[in-house]
């Protein structure tokens, strides 16, 4: 990778981190996926009580006693391991307990019953009940006299951990039985949790990342406020306010290196009043804030944007969330919004008005031309995220004219905001230029699904029109139309069919504030050739923003390995693009 000038060189910004503790996590996360009450026995405290007793016990290798006993029980094991007759005894004992581990992992997976059809079950039934009538095996009926043995053998026999071992990974039946893709993320987060609940403070973890990266590398922080996700609330001492706390002071250390947004839940607006207090200015329309929490940050404490995650729960048009659009939107602060599924979202109970979106319609009867609200169908918590995500959600801030209806739903304080008149009349101010980044791009899925699309109109509107994308709202027949209509069917189709890289890209091209990152994403290899084509593209090109997701997605890759697997996946001008100038640009306010 090499330069094509002799500009001077920018620091890299990594437009996407965290760096909060497992401690700011609400302790029920695996509630909707394990019942009740097992969700509340895999509680985060107890994770991160394990994760911190397991440091500790692996530090006292390093302290007196501990250093003298170790030598003396290796010196003893070496000991027994030179006495025979104890070596025919242990391989013995192994091989007993190994034969009973055996019989009943088949028997989990079906392959353990004489009065079965199937051969290979019918034959190892009938030695299992001839190893039992000659009493070379005793019966364990109960599954919970199984369960201890097998895991006996996994932890203590080398030998027969290896044959159990083969026989899960190459049983597809077992596989079968194995969690599902959501439910392996979720364990990989509390993974996660647990290896970063050894730092103190938010400044180890932001230490642990930033010796990754050359000294001068800028980082966007961004915090969690999961307390509304209906999974139980963090402890005082670690709610919210004190992660936030915690940032400033790791700000003022840091100055010009250490980004941090500040987060925004409208429930947390409508529960505190002193979360978000403004003013408008009658004759400019402008936002003024008035002492509160939100100015505290952005304006005393110089935070650098605002992040929120729809997925715990809301969506982004909430209209407690209009007027801090419009604040934003005033100053150019940068938005960065969560865009992918993923194991973080709302815990609690569907509520019934969740039914239906609150915009979009369908037509029920097509002969009639009967529209109804747009149903939204899904019962799991996992499934149903995916509409508060959904990024064609953010039309109805960037498109006026849909603006102007949930607007002209909203209350009087909120339609003076806006200069609101009618439903025919365009609003005084609207939010088109608001500066939103995607974060995730959508998800490296939607990606493959972009690539995978190759009958179905709307997945050509990249290829053929490159320089405006999907048009949403309008048929061709109607675009420049004065009195056109917004085609509600366009819309239910693009909801329903058309994957997110698209939707996302159509809204980088139409929106001059429209961006990006590739965080998370970027572990996949498979992404760089689309990558380089879309930031190739003249107007893609400049609205993408590199970023990894420290620390989530640790399971994956490290920092250094995914920073070093981007510059050389990536020529030098386009590594410069995306992590250099595009974030300037991203970051710069008024």
């Amino acid at each position: 990778m090499t330069r094509t000038d002799n500009r001077p060189q920018q620091p890299i910004v990594n437009c996407h981190t965290h760096i909060f503790k497992g401690e700011h996590v609400p302790p029920y996360l695996a509630k909707s996926f394990v019942p009740n009450p097992v969700y509340k026995w895999l509680s985060v405290p107890r994770i991160l009580w394990l994760a911190i007793a397991y440091r500790d016990r692996r530090n006292k290798k390093y302290k007196d006693p501990y250093r003298q006993k170790e030598w003396d029980r290796t010196e003893r094991s070496i000991k027994w391991g030179r006495n025979r007759f104890w070596g025919i005894i242990k391989k013995v004992l192994g091989t007993w307990i190994t034969f009973h581990a055996l019989f009943a992992l088949l028997g989990w997976i079906g392959l353990n019953d004489a009065s079965s059809s199937g051969f290979w079950a019918q034959w190892i039934g009938k030695i299992h009940e001839w190893l039992l009538a000659h009493y070379v095996m005793v019966p364990l009926k109960s599954i919970w006299l199984q369960i201890p043995v097998v895991l006996l053998v996994f932890f203590f026999v080398r030998s027969g951990r290896n044959l159990l071992w083969f026989i899960l990974s190459n049983t597809y039946r077992f596989l079968r039985l194995i969690p599902g893709k959501m439910t392996q993320e979720l364990i990989e987060r509390y993974m996660l949790l647990g290896r970063f609940a050894m730092y103190k403070d938010q400044g180890r973890v932001f230490s642990r990342l930033q010796g990754q990266y050359p000294k001068d590398t800028r980082f966007i922080v961004l915090p969690m406020d999961m307390e509304y996700m209906d999974a139980g609330k963090p402890k005082p001492e670690s709610c919210y306010p004190q992660q936030m706390e915690e940032l400033a002071r790791l700000k003022k250390k840091h100055k010009d290196i250490f980004l941090p947004f500040v987060f925004v839940d409208p429930r947390r607006i409508a529960d505190d009043p002193n979360q978000f207090k403004y003013t408008l200015d009658p004759s400019s329309g402008e936002v003024k804030l008035e002492d509160c929490f939100i100015k505290q940050y952005i304006e005393d404490k110089a935070f650098d944007g605002f992040k929120i995650y729809p997925a715990l729960g809301y969506y982004v048009f909430d209209e407690h969330l209009l007027a801090v659009w419009k604040y934003a939107a005033q100053h150019d602060i940068p938005i960065m919004t969560h865009c992918i599924k993923g194991t973080i979202f709302y815990r609690g109970k569907k509520e019934k008005q969740w039914d239906h979106h609150p915009i979009f319609k369908e037509y029920t009867n097509l002969r009639e031309a009967k529209l109804e609200k747009l149903l939204l169908p899904q019962r799991k918590n996992a499934d149903f995220s995916l509409n508060f995500t959904h990024p064609l959600n953010y039309l109805i801030l960037l498109k006026e004219e849909l603006l102007r209806i949930w607007v002209g739903q909203c209350s009087e304080k909120t339609q003076a905001l806006f200069g609101y008149t009618n439903d025919e009349t365009p609003l005084k101010s609207d939010l088109s230029d608001l500066k939103i980044c995607f974060a995730h791009f959508g998800g490296d899925d939607q990606w493959q699904r972009y690539l995978e699309l190759d009958r179905y109109d709307y997945a050509k509107r990249l290829m053929q029109e490159p320089d405006k994308g999907i048009n949403f709202l309008y048929t061709k027949d109607d675009e420049d139309a004065k009195d056109r209509e917004i085609s509600w069917k366009k819309l239910e189709d693009c909801w329903k069919k058309v994957d997110w890289y698209s939707i996302i890209c159509s809204l980088m091209l139409q929106h001059k504030n429209v961006y990006a990152d590739i965080s998370y994403i970027l572990h996949n290899e498979s992404i760089f050739d689309l990558l380089k084509e879309t930031i190739n593209n003249p107007k893609l090109g400049k609205k993408v923003l590199f970023g990894t997701d420290f620390y989530v997605v640790r399971n994956h890759k490290s920092e250094k390995n995914l920073l070093v697997q981007t510059k050389g996946s990536l020529d030098y001008d386009e590594f410069d693009l995306i992590a250099r100038e595009n974030p300037i640009e991203y970051l710069k306010r008024t």
